[in-house]
């Protein structure tokens, strides 16, 4: 037996029975059972923290932080409890691929919309969080993220390689509401901008405005794959009363990147497809122009992308500075 703090897991899965699960790290999924010396008090501190309404909540413990989902099951109710790292990983230490790493590393500058999508679990959030440390590193400047629960402990000051300082301020949404949270952050004047997740009409929107106004946004979305990440926004844009067409304008105008990403392996390492507009919106760009036509047949442009990826061959003509 051994405290639940200095055990190595990501997902310790909580029956109402009160007994314990974590991955065995032998295969993909196998679980094993196991028993922490500490149990009862993590279990207090986890009822405890619950507010009655949220399932999803952080729960501080002992030091470390651990992100809650409760759910109701046939006998009772049941918890995974998701522990976070005490650090941001540095975004070279996540497995990328090296020319994906460094085609993201150099959006520091750029201004639009990263999106990460793929499956609950599939290291979205650590992702982001990594790669605005990064972005802090690089440039430094004022980060605002919006995050329900805070997950990874980004609020901090940081020290640019020019010299200069980076500043990030981590917040949760007013009353829930995300799109007001993105408001407040765009009267905050930041750089760059970490969204949680885009879940709702108002929040693709009002990220999207952000996207084309000069920040830097990153965020996550529950999609299959890049095609159906991008259709998840537009659909989600068009929800709001705007017109099919003005959707399919407004998300070529604001989408960066869309990265979709899933774990893989023991230990874990991520797997990515990617789609990569010009960050250079002067110029013209392929992705862009076929997002706004409607006619959203990537699949050529993710193989045409991925092969000069591997190759090494730039994705597009104009440097970006």
């Amino acid at each position: 037996m051994a405290l639940i703090n200095d055990v190595n897991f990501s997902d310790v899965y909580i029956t109402p029975e009160k007994l314990c699960y974590i991955w065995t790290g032998k295969s993909t999924c196998g679980l094993m059972k196991i028993v922490f010396d500490d149990f009862n008090d993590f279990y207090q501190e986890l009822l405890q923290h619950y507010d009655g309404k949220n399932p999803s909540y952080l729960l501080p413990y002992r030091g470390r932080n651990y992100r809650i989902e409760r759910t109701i099951a046939l006998n009772g109710e049941q918890f995974c409890a998701r522990k976070m790292p005490i650090e941001v990983p540095d975004l070279s230490q996540l497995g990328l691929p090296k020319n994906v790493y460094n085609q993201l590393v150099s959006l520091a500058g750029a201004s639009g919309l990263i999106l990460l999508a793929g499956a609950t679990g599939s290291g979205k959030s650590t992702t982001a969080s990594s790669l605005l440390k990064e972005y802090l590193r690089q440039k430094g400047g004022y980060a605002f993220t919006i995050e329900d629960p805070i997950e990874m402990p980004l609020d901090n000051e940081y020290l640019a390689v020019n010299g200069e300082l980076g500043l990030c301020k981590q917040t949760v949404p007013p009353e829930g509401k995300w799109e007001e949270g993105l408001k407040s952050a765009l009267r905050s004047k930041p750089r760059y901008i970490l969204l949680g997740e885009i879940r709702t009409p108002e929040v693709a929107s009002e990220a999207l405005r952000a996207a084309t106004s000069g920040h830097l946004v990153i965020s996550t979305i529950h999609a299959n794959n890049v095609a159906d990440a991008v259709n998840a926004l537009v659909k989600y844009s068009a929800a709001t009363g705007i017109s099919e067409d003005m959707a399919y304008d407004l998300v070529g105008n604001g989408l960066l990147v869309c990265l979709h990403q899933i774990l893989y392996g023991a230990p874990k390492r991520a797997m990515v497809n990617y789609l990569f507009a010009n960050p250079d919106t002067t110029k013209s760009c392929q992705v862009r122009g076929m997002i706004r036509s409607g006619k959203l047949n990537l699949a050529t442009i993710l193989e045409q992308q991925r092969i000069k990826m591997e190759k090494g061959i730039p994705l597009f003509n104009s440097t970006f500075q």
